[in-house]
C-alpha cells in the first residue's frame, strides 16, 4: 500500500508541521544567514507566501526546540557553531511574538484591543504589572524586563505589521492615521531598545 505523505496546505505552525510529519522543503539555511547576520529585518511579501510560516520556525528556532530541526540544515550547523564558539548549542531565548493576524481593524478601539492582549499576556512572565503607561512605554519595559531577568537579549517577531493600516486605508482615514501614529510609537522601541535585542523580524505586505 502507497503512503501519501502530507502536504503542509495552510499550515501556518513549524512545530504542527514537523511534529505531524508534513512534507517541508528544508529552508533552514535561510534562517541561518539571517540569524548570523545583522538585524532587524522586513521581510515584505504578498499574502499566502510563507511569511507567518516562517516566523513559526524563527520561533521555534530562539526558543531552542532542537527536536524540530533534526535532519534539517540547522540542526549541524547550530551544533557546529555552538562547537567552534564554546558554547551550550541551542540555547533559549526570551520570545516576544506580536500577530495581528487577528482583528477587526476597521471597528475603533481594535488595534488597542490587539497591543493590550500582547502586553497582558506577556508582562506577567517577567513580574510586570498593567500600570497606565502607553503601549510603547510599556513595550520598553518588556523588554528590558525580558532581558534582565533572563540574561539573554530579547527576540522581537512581529506577523502582519501593517494589516491595521491595511484594513482602514482609504475606508477611515481619520482611524488610520491614529493607527499610523500608534504604531510608529510602537515600532520605534525596537530602534530605541537595540542593546537589549538579539534578534527583530516583522512582516507585511506592503513597503
Amino acid at each position: 500500500m502507497t503512503m501519501t505523505r502530507k502536504l503542509p496546505i495552510g499550515i501556518q505552525s513549524f512545530e504542527k508541521l514537523r511534529r505531524d510529519r508534513y512534507v517541508y522543503i528544508d529552508k533552514t539555511a535561510f534562517l541561518w544567514q539571517l540569524v548570523q547576520g545583522s538585524n532587524p529585518y522586513f521581510l515584505s511579501r504578498p499574502r499566502r507566501f510563507g511569511k507567518s510560516l516562517f516566523l513559526s520556525t524563527l520561533a521555534a528556532y530562539f526558543r531552542g526546540k532542537k527536536e524540530l530541526f533534526k535532519d534539517l540544515y540547522l540542526e549541524k550547523a547550530e551544533e557546529e557553531q555552538a562547537a567552534q564558539e564554546n558554547r551550550t548549542p541551542w540555547q533559549e531565548y526570551p520570545v516576544l511574538y506580536l500577530d495581528f493576524n487577528t482583528g477587526q481593524y476597521e471597528l475603533t478601539g481594535a488595534l488597542d484591543e490587539t497591543l493590550s492582549y500582547f502586553l497582558d499576556t506577556e508582562e506577567p512572565k517577567y513580574n510586570l504589572q498593567k500600570n497606565g503607561l502607553s503601549h510603547a512605554k510599556r513595550f520598553t519595559a518588556l523588554i528590558q524586563a525580558a532581558y534582565h531577568q533572563t540574561g539573554k537579549q530579547v527576540v522581537i517577531l512581529v506577523d502582519e505589521y501593517d494589516k491595521p493600516l491595511l484594513q482602514t486605508m482609504g475606508v477611515n482615514e481619520e482611524l488610520n492615521e491614529q493607527y499610523r501614529n500608534t504604531l510608529k510609537a510602537f515600532y520605534s522601541v525596537i530602534k530605541t531598545c537595540d542593546e537589549y535585542i538579539r534578534f527583530a523580524f516583522l512582516t507585511g505586505v506592503t513597503k
